[in-house]
């Protein structure tokens, strides 16, 4: 697994060169010590390789987020909470209350009264470890303000560092070749595209992104698949164009 700065406050951890996720370093205070925030799990067979990155980095893991339930965002989370269990670490876990039955075994794909039609595709493997928190769009979970985002799947979050602009997209955008709508990658990597729910619903949630207050910092944006991109709210008008 390669591990990439991305500011003093984040890494991002790479697997076979495609699929990402995201320490965020959370300052120490006196009730409890410098940690990390985990951002999504990637592919089963990951949580050794996360361990040893946050180690390397100085820090335990003690909250996991999930930014939607498709399986190479959360295939290591049963793995990694048990490892943190022996570790003496119990970890705060969440996701979107809309994610909870896509986390299901099985996962129950039954679309919600208003929400587009549409069907819910890409694996979803479930899981057996159970939420210790819902998240709300809107509130500040550790250093990260919880941004809804849905579109690729129901029930997508987004994740914004207010302290250096760093939005952890998700599959809400996709960074292979350039940043992109979900749904509107390049053909050379089309898995995002073909498992996407809803295009306007994507399309919709970035604008919304794009239109976050001016006083809201956005710099950077680190993606569930691609290299990190630059460019703030002109690159978000700038891909809303050609979608």
């Amino acid at each position: 697994m390669k591990t990439t700065p991305i500011t003093p406050n984040s890494l991002q951890l790479t697997r076979l060169g495609l699929v990402n996720c995201y320490l965020v370093r959370e300052e120490g205070s006196v009730t409890e010590p410098a940690s990390f925030t985990l951002i999504d799990t990637g592919l089963p067979g990951s949580a050794s390789d996360i361990l040893a990155a946050a180690k390397a980095a100085g820090a335990p893991i003690r909250r996991i987020l999930l930014t939607h339930a498709h399986s190479d965002h959360v295939g290591s989370v049963d793995a990694l909470v048990k490892k943190l269990n022996t570790q003496g670490i119990t970890p705060q876990f969440a996701a979107s209350a809309r994610s909870i039955p896509l986390l299901a075994q099985p996962p129950n794909k039954s679309l919600l009264p208003g929400e587009p039609h549409g069907t819910i595709k890409g694996g979803l493997p479930g899981i057996k470890t159970p939420l210790t928190h819902t998240l709300t769009p809107g509130e500040l979970f550790g250093s990260l303000r919880v941004l809804e985002t849905p579109g690729h799947i129901p029930g997508h979050l987004s994740f914004l560092d207010e302290r250096d602009g760093t939005l952890f997209a998700g599959d809400a955008l996709v960074a292979i070749g350039k940043l992109a709508v979900s749904g509107f990658g390049p053909w050379y990597f089309p898995f995002p595209n073909l498992v996407t729910w809803s295009k306007p619903t994507a399309v919709a949630s970035v604008r919304a992104l794009a239109n976050l207050p001016a006083d809201v910092p956005l710099e950077r944006f680190a993606c569930g698949h691609g290299a990190i991109r630059s460019g703030g709210r002109t690159a978000l008008t700038q891909i809303l164009a050609t979608a």
